[in-house]
């Protein structure tokens, strides 16, 4: 499809520079494709849901994933980057996309978190060797810590990764090491929030239980593909980054039953129900599911495992819009985002919510 379809017009002043306060306080827009929309909180989840619905979680925790470091080239001066780590390869290797990337090049050496070169790698600096530069600025590095040791590394040297319609508008503070992380996070390994997943407060979740609605999670770690712009004409040309993903059997098991006993799964994210899908066969049902996937769903890829979608509003021409466009219909999310800019609903990850239920069902 072409892309410009996804295209509208988003007052800067929409997107949320900071989250609702409390977590809770969220708006909520309920779409359902050919009834009107229903504006809403989050705070009503509970009751516009049925007992028996299972709400999916994307419990994974993001890491502090930007990093800043001096390039070191034999005969060359040294050269302030910065790398975003965004899918792990190995115990030792990260892929990043990295600025500038144009000066970088296979065999370089680089220091983040201190200046100098030849000091012992501790957890007040980490060094890597580019290995690898592929397309679109991104760059493979083989760091010289692995394992546990490389992941407390990272946790003291780099920033919080903020999207950059945030982080360009502010600096990222102490509000955000909270603000950014859901209150279930708990496999870390994201370098992007599963931002619908930011709205919910212990008392939210208790008032879920309480109103008979089952809880689930699943594993994606978001990657910082998640805010690249598509820059291709047609959605054909488009290329997702892979991102990590984890559904136990266990949890498998569970929304199959949910669903053969006549309740619905509803994915607080398009990570979550990105990962669905991708452990979903043709009929709809689930199974275990553990590795990449680089999933792209667009209208007209079918979406068989899931029957509401709870998500924050997405930028335009964004690979998410294409995703609640595949799921509610494109003419329909049109009309909700534009509603939701006339009534001064506030936009992407430190914004408000929807809630969508599929068109065609």
């Amino acid at each position: 499809m072409r892309v410009d379809l996804f295209d509208f017009e988003l007052p800067e002043a929409s997107i949320a520079l900071r989250p609702p306060t409390p977590r809770d306080a969220g708006r909520l827009l309920v779409v359902r494709p050919g009834e009107a929309l229903d504006d809403r909180a989050v705070r009503d989840l509970p009751g516009l849901l049925r007992p028996g619905d299972a709400l999916v979680f994307n419990d994974t925790r993001v890491i502090p994933a930007r990093l800043k470091g001096v390039r070191h080239r034999p005969g060359a001066p040294g050269l302030r980057m910065e790398a975003m780590l965004h899918l792990r390869e190995a115990p030792d290797t990260w892929r990043a996309f990295a600025r500038p990337a144009k000066r970088l090049a296979p065999g370089d050496r680089i220091v983040f978190g201190r200046q100098g070169a030849g000091e012992p790698c501790d957890l007040g600096g980490l060094d890597a060797t580019l290995v690898e530069k592929g397309e679109a600025g991104e760059i493979t590095l083989a760091f010289d810590l692995s394992g546990p040791d490389l992941d407390a590394a990272i946790a003291a040297t780099g920033d919080l990764p903020l999207p950059p319609y945030i982080a360009g508008k502010r600096p990222t503070d102490a509000r955000d090491t909270t603000d950014y992380q859901t209150v279930y996070a708990d496999a870390p390994g994201a370098v992007a929030a599963p931002t619908a997943g930011l709205h919910f407060s212990e008392a939210l979740l208790a008032d879920l239980d309480a109103a008979g609605i089952q809880r689930h999670r699943v594993t994606l770690h978001v990657g910082a593909g998640t805010f690249l712009p598509v820059k291709a004409d047609d959605t054909d040309d488009h290329r997702m980054h892979a991102e990590i993903g984890h559904l136990s059997g266990e949890t498998a098991d569970a929304l199959n039953r949910v669903r053969a006993a006549g309740g619905r799964v509803v994915a607080v994210g398009t990570t979550a129900l990105r990962l669905l899908e991708s452990a979903a066969d043709a009929e709809g049902r689930l199974h275990p599911f553990s590795g990449p996937t680089e999933i792209f769903i667009t209208p007209g890829t079918p979406i068989r495992a899931v029957d509401a979608l709870m998500t924050n509003f997405h930028l335009p021409r964004s690979t998410l819009f294409m995703l609640v466009s595949a799921f509610s219909g494109l003419e329909t999310m049109r009309a909700a985002y534009a509603h939701a800019i006339e009534h001064g609903y506030r936009f992407y990850s430190y914004g408000d919510s929807s809630l969508l239920f599929p068109a065609g069902r």
